[in-house]
């Protein structure tokens, strides 16, 4: 099987897995022990194949690269009053 997804998209998915992958909340919600395997895979392939995670301006081009998907979205996700889930 074959993902593809932007620089951006992958940029984003990287820091957000690293967030939340060994959080106590997260795991409470991973409810197929088996659902461990392919996070693990993603999350391994998405750190070795992008280089900026070790670049010094990492936070701003994530940064960039979420407001730029944010803006992609148009009012997706957003909640009544403008804020985000």
């Amino acid at each position: 099987m074959k993902i593809e997804l932007t620089a951006d998209q992958a940029l984003v998915l990287s820091d957000w897995l690293d967030r939340v992958m060994h959080r106590k909340e997260f795991s409470a919600i991973v409810d197929d022990r088996a659902v461990w395997s392919p996070l693990f895979s993603i999350s391994g392939s998405l750190e070795t194949q992008l280089s900026s995670i070790f670049d010094a301006s990492y936070g701003e081009q994530l940064e960039a690269a979420r407001q730029r998907l944010i803006g992609e979205l148009g009012d997706f996700g957003e909640m009544p009053g403008g804020d985000s889930p």
